[in-house]
This record gives structure tokens, sequence and C-alpha cells, in this order.
């Protein structure tokens, strides 16, 4: 063995195992694609500058900046899709750094979405926190309840993109100098200033007068706050300074956390636009995870290196053994088995083969 895996390569491999067992089929891509492509999307890339070079017949490549594309290019147009991705994908870094070969898994489903459907993706985002870290944070908004808030103003792309920007940092302030008049700075304030566990701070953000288009989108957030109930899952927050990209996701949207990661690792959301600009009917909603960030994580965070270490002497029942560990691990529990305790490690328990016998130590 080469040793225990790093973090970002144990966050594969469950994520791996995560998303096959919702009925994700795996998706694979080149390196590079059309330079075409995404050139004329290039307002749903997080960056302007694209890697290129010329083929050798002559055509313009790009290394790719990004998969969601390739995905949606490569569906059929009323298609049912979920798929995952394990990919590397070529991006610049802050101005002046150069490119990064980044390390990046994503899940996207694409076609006629339903709740049931919206609800499984952040779900999905959900577990893959829970994946890497033990302690996470899902923050979740919807586009359309800010949005609801601005669209009937009249103001410049300019100061519509200064509101969302002022929004996305809870910079209220800012909102207050931006907004053209106090009701609408107001209101913002308030719902910025919103922050706590989905269901509970839905019931506050139903105190804020809000217009109809709003209101629907809070909706749409209660009937994912249901959903999100019956999986047990504890640590998602409503937060509707997440904003994302507003020119790319127009509905749920929402970035995920986990302790020793200085940046969010996780964001997502649902994009209908690109399927609309790319000539096919239905939705998308997806989600990308940042490996790279994962790479600094420290292994401390975890508690223990395995769940079970199962003894197992030279002169032990061998076959006793691998039966012992295959059971443990078909029921959740990750296994290690050798001769004596590793020095350094941690295992929530310890179990011996001896004498024909499995017993706690």
């Amino acid at each position: 063995m080469s040793g225990p895996m790093n973090t970002p390569e144990r966050a594969a491999s469950a994520l791996r195992q995560l998303y096959a067992g919702y009925g994700y089929a795996p998706f694979k891509v080149q390196k590079f694609e059309r330079y075409d492509l995404y050139a004329e999307f290039r307002r749903f890339l997080e960056s302007e500058q694209i890697l290129t070079f010329t083929d050798t017949d002559g055509r313009l490549m790009a290394m790719k900046p990004d998969v969601t594309l390739s995905i949606v290019k490569d569906t059929a147009a009323g298609d049912m899709r979920k798929v995952f991705y394990h990919e590397n994908v070529y991006r610049e870094q802050r101005r002046g750094e150069g490119f990064k070969e980044i390390a990046q898994m994503g899940l996207e489903c694409l076609g006629e979405l339903d709740a049931y459907a919206v609800g499984e993706v952040v779900m999905l985002a959900a577990r893959s926190l829970q994946a890497i870290a033990e302690r996470c944070i899902l923050d979740v908004s919807h586009a359309g309840v800010v949005s609801g808030v601005v669209e009937d103003r009249v103001m410049t792309d300019e100061q519509r993109a200064a509101i969302f920007a002022a929004v996305g940092a809870k910079n209220i302030p800012a909102l207050r100098q931006l907004c053209p008049d106090d009701a609408t700075a107001e209101t913002l304030a308030a719902l910025v200033s919103l922050y706590g566990p989905l269901a509970e701070t839905l019931e506050q953000a139903n105190t804020i007068p809000l217009p109809r288009p709003s209101r629907e989108a809070l909706a749409e957030l209660e009937t994912l706050s249901r959903q999100l109930s019956v999986y047990g899952l504890d640590f998602v927050n409503l937060d509707f300074s997440v904003v994302n990209d507003v020119d790319y996701y127009n509905d749920v949207v929402f970035r995920g956390f986990v302790a020793g990661a200085a940046q969010g690792v996780l964001s997502g959301g649902r994009y209908d636009r690109l399927l609309q600009r790319m000539g096919k009917p239905g939705g998308a909603m997806g989600f990308a995870v940042y490996l790279d960030r994962l790479e600094r994580v420290q292994e401390a965070t975890a508690d223990f290196d395995a769940d079970v270490l199962l003894l197992c002497a030279s002169d032990a029942d061998a076959a006793l053994a691998a039966q012992t560990a295959e059971k443990l691990r078909v029921g959740g529990e990750t296994v290690r088995v050798q001769q004596s305790a590793p020095a350094h490690m941690r295992f929530r328990r310890v179990l011996e083969v001896k004498n024909g016998e499995v017993t706690a130590c």
C-alpha cells in the first residue's frame, strides 16, 4: 500500500460512491474543446481568459475551463440526465498569477426538473460536505427573492450589479447608498441580516413585506425545506447573501463550507438560462466541489483514521478476519486489518481475531 489517501483523494472516492448510489452516471470529457463553445457562452464562465492552442488541423482549441458546458452540449433535447464528473479544469487565477489546473468534482441534473429533483440535488450537495468533514455548513438561498425586490426598479445594469455585489457582501451601508429608494434599501437590508437554520429563518423572512415574485421564491424554499427535513440535515442555513452569479443562476443557489478550509469548497444552483441559450427545453441544476481547496484541510479534522482496527495475528484465522472485515464494510464502516496496532493512528474501536473468535479490545 502507498499509505492513507489525502483529503482530496478520500473525498473523491466517497463522492463517487455517494452519487452513484442515487443513480447518477459518471461523465467523462476530453481535456479540451473547440474554442467556439467557450467564446459563444463566455458569460457563463468564471473567467473570461481561456487557455488556447491551435490543433494540427488548424482549429483553435481550448483547455477546458468548465465541464458543465460540455455536459449540456452533449445532452439531447428532452432527455432527463443525471451525471457526475471528476475532472481537471484550467482557469486563470487572480490577474497576473497565470493559469492553474484545478481538480474538481461535480454533479448535474438536466431535464424537466420538479421539486423532488431540486431537493435531491441540494441534499446531495449537503451530503457531499458530510463526506468531506464532520463539521460543515450549507448556506442556501433563492435568486428570485432578491431579484424580485429590485426587478421593477428603474436602474442601469451597472447599478443592479453593484446592488447584488453589496447583497453578497452583506454591506448594508452600501445598499442604502445604491438603492433608488429607502424602501428597497430597507427590504434588502432586512433580508441580508437574516441567517440561521432554514425552516426557522424562513418563518422570519415571511414577516418582511415582499413583492409577489419574492414571495413565490420563498414558497419554493419552503417546499425545499420540507423535503430536506426528511433527510435529517441539521446544518443547512438560509442566507440571502448567497447570490452566486446572477447572470448564470436563476433559482435555488447554495454554497458549502467545511472546517479547515479557508474558502467555500462547494457552490451551485439552478441554471436554466444556459439550456435556453443552447436551445434546449427543461431546466438544469448542479454543483461543483473544488477538490484543490481541500488540500489544506488538516487530516486532524477527522477524529479517526478508520472506524475499526481488526487485529489478526499471523497464526489467527485469516478467513474469519476476512469475513468480519467484509461484514463491517458492508455495514458502512472503514476497517484496517493488521497484526498489531499502528503507531500514530486512531480508531473508533479495536477488535481482535483470536482463538476462532472476534472480541473487543
